[in-house]
């Protein structure tokens, strides 16, 4: 039994947010990535990664990889900014299918900075969110790329409800990602179960419960909470990542498994530039023995 294993750059450090830590350059992370014999990344942050089909596939081949997709935060929930949001979702799903990727992974931005301020939505906001998820696909399928909404921390469909009520009034698949999701205050076996159908996409992360509590709470913001350590390997947290697999095999999900464990590097230290490819190489570890058990 083999299943589809990917990387990602946020597993190093690599975030779009500002003040969120230092980041590491692209020959050492995905030089890391494959040495822990990963053939496949998502993309990463706007501008990490060179946006020139063939630079982009280079870059990627020097080091044995290719493109599966990316994540694209975008306003989705104002009329206003629909002109915006979909030229940035033409770009990105330009730059991801030049690069033979094979997914859009979006998620609804506040339009606030960082992921800890979450304005909640009048009812015409938010049926201009499903609007503008549509659309989004529409022009993902013209590059041939399939798209998946993101349930995400700090975004418009993060909390359970929230992406109850996006299944029921969009058709957009989802990617589970079972970090977010359990920081959301949903139980992503449970999803899984109800909504199997549903998923195309899968982040894995594993979470201490404690510090996703107090996240939910409002009592640690998120970067703060990726700092002090919030995800952990898979398999040494609270998430049933084990049983989340198996669930998903046997619902037939032949799709990617994203190995998306956030992280922040110190600024003024390197102290931690070994954590990251530790970690991975753990999870990687911890993933490949519960896939020998399917």
């Amino acid at each position: 039994m083999t299943v589809k294993i990917a990387g990602a750059p946020i597993s190093w450090g690599v975030c779009e947010v500002p003040g969120w830590g230092r980041v590491l350059d692209p020959d050492t992370v995905l030089g890391q990535m494959a040495e822990l014999g990963l053939r496949a990344t998502e993309l990463g942050p706007p501008g990490y990664l060179p946006e020139q089909p063939e630079v982009l596939k280079e870059t990627l081949g020097r080091k044995g990889l290719t493109l599966v997709g990316g994540f694209l935060a975008v306003v989705l929930h104002d009329s206003a900014r629909t002109e915006q949001t979909l030229s940035e979702a033409e770009h990105s799903a330009r730059v991801l299918a030049a690069g033979g990727a094979e997914v859009l992974v979006l998620a609804a931005a506040t339009g606030l900075a960082g992921y800890d301020e979450r304005p909640a939505l009048t009812e015409e906001q938010w049926q201009t969110l499903i609007s503008n998820c549509a659309a989004i696909r529409e022009i993902a399928a013209r590059h041939g790329l399939d798209t998946v909404l993101h349930p995400h921390v700090g975004t418009h469909v993060e909390q359970g409800a929230e992406v109850e009520r996006f299944l029921a009034d969009s058709d957009l698949p989802l990617c589970l990602d079972t970090g977010h999701l359990l920081i959301g205050g949903t139980d992503p076996v449970e999803l899984a179960k109800r909504h199997a159908a549903r998923i195309s996409h899968v982040h894995l992360k594993d979470v201490r419960a404690d510090l996703a509590d107090q996240v939910r709470a409002g009592q640690l913001g998120y970067a703060n909470a990726v700092a002090q350590g919030m995800y952990v390997p898979l398999g040494d947290g609270d998430v049933e990542i084990g049983a989340i697999v198996r669930f998903l095999h046997e619902a037939g999900y032949q799709g990617w498994y994203v190995l998306e464990q956030d992280a922040a590097l110190a600024e003024d230290s390197t102290d931690g530039d070994g954590q990251p490819r530790r970690d991975s190489a753990r999870s990687i570890e911890y993933l490949e023995s519960v896939v020998g058990t399917l």
